[in-house]
This record gives structure tokens, C-alpha cells and sequence, in this order.
């Protein structure tokens, strides 16, 4: 039997971009993956914001708690998605690496989120699950 594949969503504070793309795969792949998400400099909580535009889709959030981005995270890793390119990791990536480009949500309302949440979806979509 192959291991379910470990992705691991990375941004700056794991409060937003990186906390929709676990969620996101989590709703979507189903059994597929194994979703995880970190930062390099984690804030105190997930943004409201990003929790209340899942929570549109029936995905709470609220309880999950920003983490720093480890080397044994980034070695167990299949594949990690770099919400935000360029970001320095503490450790090499041991498998595939992926950088997606999607704005930082930090200041943002539900509203706004709302559009983030839908591309990052499609991504997902497109390149993970197609």
C-alpha cells in the first residue's frame, strides 16, 4: 500500500495563504493527501478573516493554531507549495517544491478573502488534484 503524500502549504505567518491551501486540500482531496501548513514567523491565531471565508464552506478553522515551518516538516514533506515565492526556508526540501504567488490576506475582510479563497481552490484544483 503507498503512504497517503504529505503536502505542506508555507507562508509567512501561517494565518492566511497557508492555512486556505491546507483546508482547501483538505476539503478537496478528500483521502488523497495528507495537508499540513506552517510559517516561517507564525502569528498568534489563523486570521478571522480567512476562517470566516471557509467557514463558507462549511470548513472551521478557528481552533487550528499558527506553527513555525520545521526541517523535519520540510523533510517529511512530499511536496511543498511556497504560497508566496522566495520565501527562506530553514532546511532544504526533500521533495517537490512548488511557488505559487497569492497575495497576502492580513488586513483583509471576508469579502475580499473570498476571491483569494476561489484562485487558491483553483490551483488546487488544477495542479494538485487534476
Amino acid at each position: 500500500m503507498t503512504p497517503t503524500p504529505v503536502v505542506l502549504f508555507i507562508c509567512q505567518h501561517n494565518a492566511g495563504r497557508s492555512q486556505l491551501g491546507a483546508a482547501l486540500l483538505e476539503l478537496d482531496g478528500g483521502e488523497r493527501f495528507t495537508a499540513a501548513s506552517a510559517g516561517l514567523s507564525p502569528a498568534d491565531e489563523v486570521n478571522p478573516a480567512v476562517a470566516a471565508s471557509l467557514r463558507e464552506l462549511d470548513v472551521d478553522i478557528t481552533a487550528r493554531t499558527p506553527r513555525a515551518v520545521t526541517a523535519a516538516d520540510l523533510d517529511d514533506a512530499d511536496l511543498v507549495v511556497l504560497m508566496k515565492p522566495g520565501l527562506r526556508l530553514p532546511a532544504p526540501v526533500r521533495g517537490e517544491l512548488l511557488e505559487w504567488s497569492f497575495p497576502n490576506p492580513e488586513s483583509w475582510d471576508a469579502e475580499a478573502v473570498r476571491p483569494l479563497r476561489d484562485a487558491v481552490r483553483a490551483r488546487i484544483a488544477g495542479e494538485l488534484l487534476g
